[in-house]
């Protein structure tokens, strides 16, 4: 895993854990293209919602 990736991981452990409340552990067993794709999901909510632009980049 390098660096860059390693940041990636946090930033979706914590983007999903802090709307989903999820624990890292249970964030950690998705497969990486699952916490993506939650990612992303919870990205349109928000912009859709708030009217904002994106809160994660992906």
């Amino acid at each position: 895993m390098t660096v860059d990736s390693r940041e990636e991981l946090l930033q979706e452990i914590s983007f999903i854990g802090y709307y989903f409340h999820w624990s890292q552990e249970e964030i950690l067993r998705l497969p990486h293209l699952d916490r993506r794709r939650y990612c992303e999901e919870i990205n349109r909510i928000n912009r859709k919602v708030n009217g904002e632009n994106n809160l994660f980049r992906v």
